[in-house]
């Protein structure tokens, strides 16, 4: 097991926003948090990562604790996250800002990277500002590649963007995980969720009600209609 979160609770001021998160993810496993808008996805990443204090709970990675330190330690340890926003530094150049993840020990370098995202390796040279939208979220992603992750978390990856892009990251993706790096994927996109998870956990008011494998989700159109809206054509 890679990342173990037990009994989780955070607030923000007065509000009990997490209460009694607990999840795992095993070592190269892809799993997805989903849930309503406001149920806890995003804090409970950001609790990982340090960036929340849990006010109760704990948070182990690779059997280590890791509740209560500061993010950069969490991040040096192999814990990246892909926020929503992106974080791309705009008047840096694609390569500036990716040689600004680099870790000389990762495995990912850029000659992997560009392998991976061919697009990144034909706008090396452009802003970060000059990208498109889903150019910025391949850039962000490989950046914390370079990072060198033995867990990746990403944050909506794929909102809003067009679905050849959606399509070219979904690939991506598959190939992060084929070479063994775990992945907890926050994400409104089931059918790019299915393409991708081994298990589905479901938060729903600060906690996880819902954690099943790819299979059984699929075949649960109740609990799909019952906790995210919506069923799976």
């Amino acid at each position: 097991m890679i990342l173990e979160v037990e009994d989780c609770h955070a607030h923000y001021g007065k509000s009990h926003v997490l209460q009694g998160v607990s999840l795992q993810i095993n070592d190269g496993e892809l799993v997805t948090l989903l849930g309503r808008n406001g149920a806890g996805k995003t804090t409970t990443l950001k609790c990982i990562v340090g960036v929340v204090p849990t006010s109760r709970g704990a948070v182990r990675f690779c059997g280590q604790a890791i509740t209560g330190l500061p993010t950069h330690a969490i991040a040096r340890r192999g814990v990246c996250l892909v926020p929503e926003h992106r974080g791309i530094f705009k008047l840096l150049t694609v390569e500036e800002n990716l040689l600004l993840g680099q870790r000389q020990k990762s495995p990912w370098q850029l000659k992997d990277i560009y392998r991976i995202f061919p697009r990144l390796m034909e706008r090396s040279k452009n802003g970060g500002g000059q990208l498109s939208g889903g150019e910025q979220q391949m850039l962000a992603i490989a950046r914390a590649l370079m990072n060198d992750p033995k867990l990746l978390m990403l944050d909506e990856p794929v909102e809003g963007l067009a679905p050849v892009i959606v399509e070219e990251i979904v690939a991506q993706l598959k190939s992060i995980k084929a070479a063994g790096v775990a992945i907890l994927l926050v994400e409104q996109n089931l059918e790019v969720c299915t393409q991708l998870a081994d298990r589905h956990c479901i938060i729903e008011q600060g906690s996880i009600v819902y954690n099943a494998d790819n299979a059984a989700f699929l075949a649960d159109v109740a609990v799909k209609d019952r906790y995210l809206g919506v069923g799976l054509v």
